[in-house]
């Protein structure tokens, strides 16, 4: 499952944009203003960036020099009301893979974004659709994991919180980490969901395929 940065500081088409990419498999994450839309690009696990020119603190052209000139190479397609030919051709000499002009059509804007991701694909010669640790390959398009020779169907839920797990090897993920990034809102702190659901994964991927580090949270086993 992709994962998308939306930098867009107008609460509805934000809403519009995550909406559409969630329900056709996409997780998403939408920065308000020009710092939250650096720090993410640069520190956060994306595979592609929308972005607006218009944002709070920062406009969308110096965010993609700044991006590009610290060798981030992060697909961006840029999404403004700015129609003019000038400033066009100034987001795609300053490095952007894609421009969309508003309003449009979420249809369009999917098309370009799957392009966008395919071209990632084949320049790095990796198939971004295949994450893999140990002798588990997690398949992000038919939705199945498999385990060794074995094929483990998995929930919807579980399959996420194993992608969860795959994109971030080595990684300790802390339960609060784990509930923001696979059910995308708060539960009671009290809540037990997240130890639940690790126990689904150790039983059908293996009892050592997940680790509890005391105190902190969980982490794919070495």
């Amino acid at each position: 499952m992709s994962r998308i940065l939306i930098a867009e500081d107008e609460p509805r088409i934000a809403a519009f944009i995550e909406k559409g990419l969630r329900s056709h498999g996409f997780m998403t994450t939408v920065a308000g203003d020009a710092s939250d839309a650096l720090l993410m690009a640069v520190e956060g696990d994306f595979d592609l960036m929308i972005l607006d020119l218009g944002l709070p603190g920062k406009d969308g052209l110096q965010i993609l020099e700044e991006l590009r000139g610290q060798g981030e190479v992060l697909p961006i397609i840029i999404l403004s009301g700015r129609d003019d030919i000038q400033t066009k051709v100034a987001g795609f000499e300053g490095g952007a893979d894609d421009y969309l002009t508003k309003p449009f059509r979420f249809e369009e804007l999917l098309v370009r974004l799957r392009a966008r991701l395919r071209d990632t694909c084949d320049r790095t010669g990796v198939d971004e659709n295949v994450l893999k640790f140990g002798n588990i390959a997690l398949d992000l398009r038919t939705r199945k994991v498999k385990v060794g020779d074995r094929t483990v169907e998995l929930p919807a839920r579980e399959f996420t919180l194993a992608e969860t797990f795959l994109r971030h090897p080595g990684q300790v993920m802390s339960r609060e980490q784990l509930l923001d990034r696979v059910w995308g809102y708060d539960y009671d702190p009290g809540s037990n969901i997240v130890d639940v659901y690790v126990g689904y994964l150790r039983k059908k991927l293996g009892s050592d395929f997940i680790e509890t580090v005391r105190g902190m949270g969980y982490r794919l086993r070495s």
